[in-house]
């Protein structure tokens, strides 16, 4: 889909999910897409997914991923353990997450520059920094557009956001913008019909309304109106789908649930894979609360690495026992990762100069760390990576074409990949 264009969206996702909610609670359940089910057992075995662990506020990747015992001022009072890569070793309080390495990969070399979190978040995501002449799309917009639109009489989102709104679509269009799930734990709300107006009545006026849209738009061909109009079919179909029971938590044995945890990001993990499973293109999945400026160490220990452990090891453990895990690229990373120095308050700061991602799946050969930095985690030692490195890694391990290259509406050419190379130890 090499220089497609994509004209500009007119509608805010606050737009966008009002007019899903309104639309929930005014459609009779029509059965009106039969061939889900032959089609979903075609996407389990050929689509390629994607699933983001997003760590908002900015984890400290040296108390997980990088650890530095021998530094006496940056080390910190965690140690390092022994994982199933071999000559890989990462913190003691992600036990579980160890026995999963051999699927995994650490970058313990990225370079974003970016130490602001709304820039940080922004530039993760897309790839680029804000540019106020330009709203780029989300990662998760891309893959949507570039695969999700590929397949046909599929009824769910292609991007999913769980615990978080995610990226905007930018210049892509609402089409492509999140679904957002607040709340995994919680059933999805409006997405049953009412049962107190009958069938035909709300027949007739979706019949209306869509004589209305399709007047409007021979009038206008207005972007706005093609992406309302839309909106609108993709809500009749995930709200006519027996598959939104993918959302649907409780289908999962008391086992399973434990086992990912029941807090909002270990069942946000086990949603992901439900989602993966049924042919999601793209699900992004937070877990909030690592701006440890303060209290570091209590936080980690005590709440948020338990936590992200028993969420990443399940899923990665499920997905691999699914057959699953060599179509579904997983990556954990946040805005920026946090100062190789402890300040006074026993915490670390903001710091995108030298920090580590994770990435697994997707066919890559995992088990490695890749890049260094030095004994007390301030500089890249080695192959230093950037954030368009990391996005045509990205890109490359869900199948798509590096080249591909949009015009806004503004007549500017935008790639998906400006200059960044895949991470070659990843794919040799």
């Amino acid at each position: 889909m090499s220089d497609a264009i994509r004209p500009l969206g007119g509608m805010t996702r606050r737009h966008w999910l009002g007019h899903l909610a309104a639309t929930a609670l005014g459609v009779p359940a029509m059965q009106l897409f039969s061939a889900m089910q032959a089609n979903a057992q075609s996407l389990r075995k050929t689509n390629r997914s994607l699933i983001v662990l997003w760590m908002g506020g900015g984890p400290s990747h040296l108390d997980i991923w990088d650890l530095k015992p021998e530094s006496e001022k940056n080390g910190g009072p965690f140690k390092p353990i022994s994982t199933s890569a071999p000559g890989v070793m990462i913190s003691e309080h992600m036990p579980k997450t160890a026995k999963q390495m051999h699927n995994l990969s650490i970058i313990r070399s990225l370079d974003s520059k970016e130490g602001n979190h709304e820039r940080g978040n922004y530039l993760m995501h897309t790839g680029y920094a804000p540019n106020p002449t330009v709203t780029h799309p989300g990662f998760g917009s891309y893959c949507a557009l570039e695969l999700g639109e590929k397949l046909s009489n599929f009824d769910l989102p292609h991007c999913i956001s769980i615990n978080t709104p995610g990226s905007a679509a930018g210049f892509l269009g609402m089409s492509y913008a999140p679904f957002v799930v607040q709340n995994p734990n919680a059933p999805i709300a409006n997405l049953k019909p009412p049962k107190d107006v009958e069938a035909w009545r709300m027949d007739r006026r979706l019949r209306m309304l869509g004589q209305v849209e399709n007047q409007f738009i021979a009038q206008r061909k207005a972007q706005a109106a093609l992406d309302h109009k839309a909106v609108y079919a993709k809500t009749l179909r995930m709200m006519n789908s027996r598959y939104q029971d993918a959302f649907n938590l409780e289908k999962e044995s008391a086992a399973v649930r434990d086992a990912y945890g029941r807090g909002s990001f270990g069942s946000g993990c086990l949603m992901a894979r439900r989602l993966v499973e049924q042919g999601v293109t793209y699900v992004e999945v937070a877990l909030d609360g690592w701006d440890t400026h303060a209290n570091n160490f209590d936080a980690l220990s005590k709440r948020l690495l338990p936590e992200l452990d028993k969420g990443m090891s399940s899923l990665v453990a499920d997905l691999e026992a699914r057959h699953l895990l060599e179509t579904t690229t997983i990556v954990w990373m946040g805005e920026f990762g946090r100062t190789p120095r402890i300040n006074q308050n026993a915490g670390r700061d903001h710091w995108p100069r030298s920090w580590s991602v994770v990435v697994g799946g997707g066919g890559m050969k995992n088990g490695q760390a890749i890049g260094a930095t030095d004994k007390d985690g301030v500089d890249i030692i080695d192959k230093p990576v950037g954030v368009m490195d990391l996005v045509a890694t990205l890109t490359k391990a869900m199948g798509m074409n590096l080249e591909t290259q949009y015009t806004t509406p503004r007549g500017r050419p935008m790639k998906i990949v400006d200059g960044g190379k895949p991470i070659q130890e990843l794919f040799g």
